[in-house]
């Protein structure tokens, strides 16, 4: 498939997990988990360790601030609500299954099928002005710093000058291929008729 419908797809796909009802989400975070663990583990459990604070901060801030009903009647103003606790799971589960679908799309795409995805989703822009080749290059610098090693270490780029690698980026242009055209046609004409 082309790198840019996959890179589309998965868009589209973290977008609409905004919009799924607690059961549905539920289904989706632990069926990515999995899929996830299984197909690029290193990656995601690499990526879920370094999103822990702000797991915790999502769980605390929902639970600890939402007004509603104590969980703990015994002590109602230490006690999580129980709405703020469905809604930190909630947005919670969210960041999780973002995170899994960023390890399986990095695991999936190399450097140079990611560069010409990203290229290809960005080459519209420029008839506002902005400049493809830019975007993507600085879409994949975002992305490898996220993946690389040292990315905790984010001290060490307070004191040490940056390092330019001198590395030769390759664009890889694919073809859409009938499946692409097949689906982009289906969705162009549900807008068309959704929106007419």
């Amino acid at each position: 498939m082309h790198a840019g419908f996959l890179i589309l797809c998965w868009m589209l796909g973290v977008g609409a997990l905004q919009f799924l009802q607690p059961g549905a989400l539920a289904l989706v975070v632990c069926g990515l988990a999995v899929v996830a663990l299984f197909g690029a583990r290193l990656r995601t459990l690499r990526l879920l360790r370094r999103v822990r604070i702000l797991l915790i901060a999502i769980i605390v801030l929902f639970a600890g601030f939402t007004p509603g009903e104590a969980v703990l009647a015994d002590w109602p103003a230490l006690s999580p609500s129980r709405e703020g606790l469905l809604q930190a799971l909630a947005h919670a589960g969210r960041l999780v299954a973002v995170v899994c679908c960023v390890a399986i799309l990095l695991e999936r795409l190399s450097t140079e099928r990611l560069i010409g995805g990203l290229y290809a989703l960005s080459r519209p822009l420029a008839v506002f002005g902005l400049p493809a080749e830019r975007v993507a290059v600085r879409m994949l610098l975002v992305l490898r710093y996220v993946d690389s090693p040292r990315a905790h270490v984010w001290r060490e780029l307070l004191h040490e000058p940056g390092e330019v690698e001198n590395e030769r980026l390759q664009l890889q242009r694919e073809r859409l291929g009938v499946l692409e055209w097949g689906v982009l046609g289906i969705g162009f004409a549900y807008l068309l008729w959704a929106y007419a």
